[in-house]
């Protein structure tokens, strides 16, 4: 029997919970068409008197800078300030940062996985409980706080957000007459994006949830004289997790209804 080892348990916790948030925050930055396909219902052309194409190419040339696809910063059509340009440069670092997250979390986590035939310890099983478990329970229980905060007053969320990622500093706050290219950027297209990144969350936990249920299914099969210690412990588990997600989307049924009642 191989040695349990704790600190490779938090390690893989860790692991994961970068793989899945980074992953989650990369999926707006990375499908472009996600926001073409709110220039309509937000009604940018109207709001901006530009075609689809000048705001397709306003905001290609702009996330080109930001995930370090060129160098040189645009904004197709639009003006743009200095100021405007140095914002982009720190949201450069965030994007190309998450992006790194997500390629070594990737690597780390492919390489376990590779070598967990050859290797002589496993994870430890705090209270029973594997190093995905752990991951999904700490990013749920922050995404708690952050969707119930976010749904009672975005708003306000908003602002301590860009506080806290970009300390010190104002020149996130646009003058559209200098840089135009916050008229195609509306408060609305972010607060879809935190819901895609909450909704991708939740998705990917319960994809979780079903492979632990095939699990639980398999070893019912061939443990059949452990089928009731398994049954109890697993319906517990079931139970706390249920609660756990029925709680984050009635603190998040704000935002689910701005999005359907705004976008959709």
């Amino acid at each position: 029997m191989r040695k349990q080892s704790k600190p490779l348990a938090v390690f893989l916790a860790v692991a994961i919970a970068c793989l899945v948030l980074s992953a989650s925050t990369a999926a707006p930055i990375l499908c472009r068409p996600f926001y073409y396909a709110q220039i309509g219902p937000l009604g940018l052309e109207e709001y901006t008197g530009l075609e689809e194409e000048q705001i397709r190419q306003a905001y290609d040339e702009m996330l080109d800078f930001c995930v370090g696809l060129r160098q040189d910063f645009s904004t197709g059509v639009l003006p743009w300030s200095e100021s405007g340009r140095s914002h982009f440069a720190d949201v450069r670092t965030l994007f190309l940062l998450d992006l790194a997250v997500l390629a070594v979390s990737a690597l780390l986590l492919l390489g376990d996985l590779l070598l967990r035939s050859r290797r002589r310890v496993q994870p430890y099983r705090f209270l029973g409980r594997g190093p995905g478990f752990w991951a999904a329970a700490g990013l749920g229980g922050v995404f708690a706080v952050v969707g119930a905060l976010a749904s009672m007053d975005f708003d306000r969320a908003f602002v301590i957000f860009h506080a806290l990622f970009f300390p010190g500093k104002d020149n996130w706050l646009f003058d559209w007459r200098t840089d135009a290219i916050i008229l195609i950027l509306p408060e609305e297209f972010f607060r879809n994006c935190a819901i895609l990144i909450v909704s991708l969350l939740l998705v990917w936990s319960a994809t979780g949830l079903m492979g632990l249920a095939v699990a639980l299914v398999f070893l019912l099969f061939f443990y059949q004289r452990r089928w009731q210690t398994l049954f109890n412990g697993a319906t517990a588990m079931l139970s706390g997790v249920g609660l756990f997600f029925t709680v984050v989307l009635y603190r998040l049924q704000n935002v689910f209804a701005f999005l359907i009642e705004g976008v959709l």
